[in-house]
């Protein structure tokens, strides 16, 4: 078995993806100790009872004690306080990491807080479930998907590769993107699908001339697609709205605009602009299949689909 790549891994947060990152560290060897931190004692029990780590504190700012890399895995909103926090503990020449699915926001949470000497790099595993809490991680979680770093200019080139190599060896692909580029990137493959979602299954549920069980016992025509993403946990989108609000507004707008043509198309018959809509829609599903992000078997059933975060 190779050398770990790190001597301490602190995961500050313990629900899907950092209970994730903790089994997949623990089974490739990629940390010689892992260290668990939430603030809830609740979960930091049900952590240990699942043996997530080999240390657990509720004290954010002990668990980061000697530690070369610490990861955030906590609602972005969350960030700056718990960055703030952990401040004094962190060790000169550790790496300091997040797993939000907006950047900016945690750029400026974070980064006032960041100590000299600490490589502060942001990123973004780009894999999940609708699922949370300790219990919903398992190791394969990142295989085949992306991982998206934002590395400030000026950062140690060398921890950013560093840390690159520890998220290929999570199983995931490694790009480097500017915080704002990604911000505006999510907006549209991740943020606003689980708007969409939570709006249409919110609309379907006020429905007066459709009763609630109708709704569910037809969903298999498309609405239960749409429940999967809109089952998404509430504390941590509520987050991502507020600190991608300007990205997702743009992207709202769009969605908007095309939306009305769609709307023009259907009331005046216009078959053929639908069909050429369908059509382009179709090939990106396709391209999806091929860049190996999904498959194409009918599986609507997926126990553990993999969702954008």
């Amino acid at each position: 078995m190779s050398e770990p790549q790190f001597e301490r891994l602190a995961l500050i947060g313990i629900g899907l993806i950092g209970s994730s990152i903790a089994r997949v560290a623990r089974e490739r060897n990629l940390a010689r100790e892992i260290v668990v931190s939430t603030r809830s004692a609740e979960t930091l029990a049900r952590a240990e009872e699942l043996d997530l780590g080999d240390r657990y504190c509720l004290d954010a700012g002990e668990a980061v004690e000697g530690a070369d890399l610490v990861v955030l895995c906590v609602p972005v909103g969350a960030n700056g306080a718990v960055a703030k926090w952990i401040a004094p503990s962190l060790s000169p020449g550790a790496i300091l990491t997040d797993v939000g699915s907006t950047k900016k926001s945690v750029v400026d949470q974070v980064r006032p807080h960041v100590p000299n000497g600490v490589h502060f790099i942001p990123g973004h595993p780009i894999a999940g479930t609708e699922q949370s809490g300790p219990d919903a991680g398992f190791a394969t979680l990142f295989d085949n998907r992306w991982c998206i770093l934002t590395p400030e200019q000026g950062v140690d080139a060398a921890a950013t590769e560093k840390l690159s190599a520890f998220w290929r060896g999570c199983g995931s692909n490694v790009d480097l993107m500017d915080a704002d580029h990604h911000d505006l990137v999510l907006a549209i493959v991740s943020h606003l699908p689980h708007l969409i979602a939570y709006n249409i299954v919110g609309t379907a549920d006020d429905l007066a001339t459709v009763t609630k069980s109708e709704v569910i016992k037809y969903s298999a025509s498309g609405f239960r697609d749409f429940t999967r993403l809109a089952a998404s946990d509430p504390t941590m989108w509520r987050d991502v709205c507020l600190n991608n609000k300007d990205a997702i507004l743009e992207m709202l707008s769009r969605f908007s605009e095309d939306l009305s043509a769609m709307q023009r198309a259907i009331r005046w018959g216009d078959g053929d602009a639908l069909f050429d809509l369908f059509t382009r829609t179709r090939g990106i599903r396709r391209s999806i299949i091929e860049a190996g992000q999904e498959t194409d078997a009918p599986d609507f059933g997926r126990v553990q689909s993999k969702t954008d975060d």
